[in-house]
């Protein structure tokens, strides 16, 4: 499989957020691809565009999914990536 880069927008004190990120960590260290978590309150841009979508998951910067990880879809999104 190629390298991917799986990136995960949340926010502090986000329930979640905090779910999404378990979850993208487990399937991630699965398969061997780093997760980056980034917190849109810290960018007045992201938090413009996805303050009220977070969590939002992002595969090799385009947008995935948002508020749950869909396991299947996103191990199939990986794989169609490759």
């Amino acid at each position: 499989m190629s390298e991917h880069q799986v990136t995960l927008l949340g926010r502090v004190d986000c329930h979640a957020c905090e779910v999404a990120k378990a979850d993208l960590e487990r399937i991630c260290g699965e398969i061997g691809i780093e997760l980056t978590v980034v917190d849109v309150d810290t960018d007045t841009e992201l938090r413009a565009e996805y303050g009220d979508m977070v969590p939002v998951i992002l595969i090799n910067g385009e947008e995935h999914g948002y508020w749950k990880v869909e396991e299947e879809r996103f191990r199939a999104a990986l794989r169609s990536w490759g």
